[in-house]
């Protein structure tokens, strides 16, 4: 992932959402972030062992366990932002699923989709944090 200039924005881009996260979410997004963040980088080490045309079980494994953290977050956070998660996660196992059954999916489609909704996920953690923010700073809980 780090070879080209966009993969060193897109590594900026979840580690600066992470570090939002961390840094002004509340608890639903702390716990978002740091899973998507290990996921993230678990991903980047099990990438390499099933090559980048064939099935990944590691990478699979993964993202079904981030989709399953997705969504019991959508089950007991008090915030919306975990349902768009969950459901940008489901399509990316739903991809792995596609490419397992051998339907026939262009190998570019399911990274595009992959990598989109990675990016579609970081922003609705980005979007919850802000808001989480907004809120503890107009009840006057947050001091900065």
């Amino acid at each position: 992932m780090l070879e080209t200039i966009a993969g060193y924005v897109g590594a900026a881009f979840v580690v600066a959402v992470g570090l939002f996260a961390f840094l002004k979410g509340g608890e639903p997004e702390k716990i978002g972030a740091g899973a998507f963040l290990f996921g993230w980088f678990a991903s980047l080490m099990a990438q390499t062992a099933g090559g980048y045309f064939g099935i990944q079980w590691g990478v699979f494994a993964i993202d079904v366990v981030m989709l399953i953290i997705f969504g019991a977050m959508v089950w007991k956070a008090p915030r919306s932002w975990p349902v768009w998660a969950c459901a940008l996660q489901l399509l990316v196992v739903t991809s792995h699923v596609m490419i397992m059954l051998n339907l026939r999916t262009p190998i570019s489609a399911f990274y595009t989709v992959v990598n989109m909704t990675g990016y579609g996920i970081m922003l609705a953690i980005a979007i919850g944090t802000f808001w989480a923010w907004q809120e503890r700073r107009a009840i006057g809980a947050d001091i900065d």
